[in-house]
């Protein structure tokens, strides 16, 4: 058996759980469009958070002995996709997209990736098994 670079299930499993924790953060912020700084704070560190759970059960779950590399792609490629739809909504609602913005949030996106990735990857260390994989050893 190859072994591959990519885990497809880990990520498509790492990229649900972001969908879950991050993307209705995200849009609660757009939603309530606070001038309170705190408000927005709060949406957004609860976001970033929904990243690192979802790119650290990627991380955990994979099986290609690459858990930084799953949860980096796994929180990118999910704020990517998640931003892609939002940028789409706000060009056809006439609106201004600050791109600075969605790129400076990636970078901070990529950094939760890592942090996601990296408790994955003491996860699989310390020997705690994924469920799906109890009976399997």
């Amino acid at each position: 058996m190859a072994l591959t670079r990519w885990d497809w299930d880990a990520l498509r499993a790492g990229a649900s759980v972001a969908l879950v924790f991050a993307v209705p953060l995200t849009l609660a912020a757009a939603f309530v469009d606070s001038d309170s700084s705190g408000t927005n704070a709060l949406f957004f560190f609860g976001a970033l958070l929904g990243f690192v759970l979802g790119s650290g059960c990627a991380a955990w779950v994979q099986r290609a002995g690459t858990p930084l590399s799953h949860g980096i792609v796994t929180a990118s490629g999910t704020y990517l996709a998640a931003q892609a739809v939002f940028v789409v909504i706000r060009l056809i609602g006439g609106d201004t997209v600050n791109w600075y913005s969605v790129f400076f949030t990636l970078m901070i996106v990529v950094g939760a990736g890592l942090l996601g990735g990296f408790l994955g990857m003491r996860l699989q260390r310390r020997g705690i098994v994924p469920s799906s994989r109890r009976g399997a050893a």
